[in-house]
């Protein structure tokens, strides 16, 4: 039988990568985005695989949204993997942070991504594999923190830690696994022109994080290649 993957945030970068690389695979892809027809590369992957691969309109910040994915998705989820989120605006000194960018990045970030966990969370108990995954970011360990601050998206990514760190408690009585990845410094809009690695080598390595990803190491806080970080 097939693998279901759910992903969001799929429409560039990361998120469209791992489209290619789960759709290549065999496996049935949900690629979740605000406005997917927008988007030339999902159109060309929905041409080329067809029904393998349904497109899902999701804006993350609508919970009318994200509670009908549970209607949209009727099968069982093996992999779900939480990849929408935002920067929210760079280079601000500690004096220079103002709430409302600051809460619209947490809800995004932080507050949306176990929004859609509970609406999919027993269609990822049903499966096979039983796994849910948040991209998160060495930003956001404090452990690696040498250089300060980024206030808007470390907190962020530090929070989004915390929660993938107690679901991978709660949950486990229901056999789901729980994965918190750093996709690496990734040549994207996001990442930019300096960036270390490409987009398929960051999915590459994640998919083979995914895979190892089992009860045993779930609440793990992993880098692309395996190694685990420091909170």
């Amino acid at each position: 039988m097939e693998k279901v993957v759910v992903i969001t945030g799929v429409s560039r970068g990361l998120g469209l990568e791992m489209c290619k690389q789960y759709l290549a695979s065999g496996a049935k892809v949900y690629g979740c985005s605000r406005s997917p027809e927008r988007s030339q590369g999902l159109l060309e992957l929905k041409r080329a695989f067809g029904s393998q691969f349904e497109l899902v309109p999701l804006d993350i910040t609508q919970p009318g949204m994200i509670q009908n994915l549970k209607y949209v998705i009727e099968e069982p989820v093996d992999i779900l993997i939480n990849n929408a989120g935002i920067y929210g605006p760079a280079g601000l000194s500690w004096d220079q942070v103002t709430s409302d960018p600051w809460m619209e990045v947490m809800q995004v970030d932080v507050v949306a991504q176990l929004m859609v966990v509970q609406a999919l969370v027993e269609k990822v108990a049903a499966s096979g594999d039983k796994k849910i995954l948040f991209m998160s970011s060495k930003m956001g360990s404090m452990g690696d923190n040498q250089k300060g601050g980024s206030y808007i998206y470390r907190s962020a990514k530090a929070a989004l830690n915390a929660v993938g760190k107690s679901l991978a408690i709660d949950l486990k009585a229901q056999g789901i696994s729980v994965g918190l990845l750093h996709p690496g410094w990734v040549l994207t809009d996001m990442g930019g022109p300096n960036a270390l690695i490409t987009a398929d080598t960051s999915v590459s390595g994640m998919r083979k994080v995914i895979d190892n990803l089992s009860l045993k190491n779930s609440g793990q806080f992993f880098s692309y290649d395996g190694s685990v970080i420091p909170w």
